[in-house]
């Protein structure tokens, strides 16, 4: 089926944005020429794409199974496009997923780097979750990612290097004073308000999986996105957060860290692309800050 690549450039631009207006704006053409491009496309197509009402516009099944198969090609072909246009070491484009925990604490000093090394390269920073981000790469959304490992969603993933090794704690504010210097057990820790992230990350999977193997239920009190406003709530006494050992800074005295019987596994942070797909030069340079070097271990807080 002979279809102009402009036709399906209107319908990912339509799709993802659910705007006629918008793709216009995108596309830097009429909203008119829009409309008449997925006319075109559905008749050529004979199926009708787009659900359309005064106020809403909508996918059809038949759209979303267009789109599915659409959007990794469109972020394959910019991929293709960025490398083309990185003829030279300090140019290009790299995009990197990462939590916002990672990216605050661990990745701004390599970005502040690689910005001063190479100025002229366009740094793009996708947040996502840890599993999430593996989604990203596998659809060319991102040239690199950095996740917590063990991560269960990387084994399709065919290039991981470690980086950094860390801890993860329980942390307390002075409504919990009484458990300073007092060790408790998992068993312990359940009985009291538990802080963490919620179920779609590899911390959640983790811990979870760590108090199964103790035969112990964990019931959160809070489930939240940001480990940055669980330390926030245990500061205010509701409860005890858990979270890696590299967001706790000497400045936060009026925290502290809740000693456990038991040990807690280590974990790792890992750097992972796809070797299936050419990585672009500056996407290679910022690499190689990690390839040099073994992981990092923690200091502790």
């Amino acid at each position: 089926m002979d279809i102009n690549y402009e036709l399906y450039k209107v319908f990912y631009h339509v799709a993802s944005t659910l705007s006629f207006s918008e793709a216009s704006k995108q596309l830097f053409i009429s909203q008119s020429a829009v409309s008449q491009s997925i006319k075109t496309l559905e008749r050529k197509l004979d199926q009708t794409l787009f659900i359309r009402s005064t106020k809403h516009v909508q996918l059809t099944p038949e759209g979303e199974i267009l789109l599915r198969h659409i959007e990794p090609a469109m972020h394959f072909i910019r991929r293709g496009e960025a490398q083309l246009l990185d003829a030279a070491s300090t140019g290009g484009q790299i995009r990197i997923g990462a939590s916002d925990t990672i990216c605050r604490y661990f990745l701004v000093p390599f970005l502040e780097r690689f910005h001063r090394d190479f100025p002229a390269a366009h740094i793009k920073v996708i947040n996502q979750t840890s599993i999430k981000c593996v989604e990203l790469l596998e659809t060319g959304q991102v040239d690199l990612i950095v996740t917590n490992y063990p991560n269960a969603y990387l084994s399709n993933v065919s290039s991981i290097h470690k980086i950094k090794s860390f801890k993860d704690v329980f942390i307390a504010g002075k409504a919990f004073e009484q458990l300073k210097d007092q060790p408790l057990s998992y068993e312990d820790l359940s009985k009291y308000p538990i802080l963490m992230l919620d179920k779609k990350s590899t911390t959640s999977e983790f811990l979870h999986r760590l108090f199964q193997q103790h035969h112990l239920d964990l019931v959160p009190e809070v489930e939240l996105t940001s480990n940055d406003l669980l330390i926030d709530l245990a500061r205010i006494g509701l409860g005890i957060a858990f979270v890696p050992d590299f967001c706790i800074t000497k400045q936060m005295s009026d925290l502290f860290i809740v000693k456990t019987k038991e040990e807690l596994p280590g974990r790792e942070l890992v750097i992972a692309y796809n070797e299936q797909i050419p990585l672009t030069k500056a996407s290679e340079e910022f690499l190689n800050y990690f390839k040099s070097n073994t992981p990092q271990q923690d200091d502790g807080a």
